[in-house]
């Protein structure tokens, strides 16, 4: 199943009743998303029952690229592009290259609620930044250690998966559910 995960809901189906979970959208019992969003990043959760194929979309060995549009505060420099591309030092480890690039605001983008703060000083970018990693808070932390802050963050694809089509709040299943070559390797 492919899900537009809104700002603000946790990835996870139980919670503690102060914030939406995933269950507040996905009335499908016995699945489990591969892979999380935080809270407030938004975009494209991909769940299954199927366990093996829940380890191979979210675990890094598998090296599942994951396309995300993240808008940042300031204006990327050719410097910090470049960073991006070689791998940033992130204290407790140095992120993986990332394909990067500044992008004009995506047209199919849907405004969020609540809006991202304005500040008429400061001005703002898009940058499409792809990786394989996907640790914790990752395109944040790495957006932010070369001096350009995430002020908002949407995951486009997973693989090849996309949210086209889908608004947020909504899913459909995906007839394609598999990965090419997606036998798991044996040790």
């Amino acid at each position: 199943m492919l899900f537009n995960k809104p700002w603000g809901v946790l990835c996870q189906f139980s919670g503690d009743g102060t914030r939406p979970t995933l269950a507040d959208f996905i009335p499908v019992p016995g699945v489990y998303a591969a892979g999380r969003l935080d809270a407030d990043s938004e975009g494209l959760v991909v769940l299954t029952a199927d366990g093996g194929l829940q380890a191979r979309i979210s675990h890094p060995r598998h090296k599942l690229p994951k396309t995300y549009f993240a808008e940042v505060e300031g204006i990327p420099t050719a410097a910090a592009l470049a960073s991006l591309r070689q791998g940033v030092d992130l204290g407790d480890f140095v992120s993986a290259p990332a394909r990067v690039r500044a992008v004009p605001p995506p047209v199919w983008l849907w405004p969020r609620d609540p809006p991202v703060r304005f500040r008429k000083s400061v001005p703002t970018a898009w940058l499409e930044l792809s990786i394989a990693e996907g640790r914790n808070r990752q395109v944040r932390r790495m957006s932010a250690a070369v001096g350009l802050p995430t002020l908002r963050l949407i995951r486009w694809s997973v693989g090849p998966w996309t949210l086209a089509g889908l608004a947020p709040g909504t899913w459909r299943t995906d007839p394609t559910a598999s990965l090419p070559n997606s036998t798991p390797r044996r040790r």
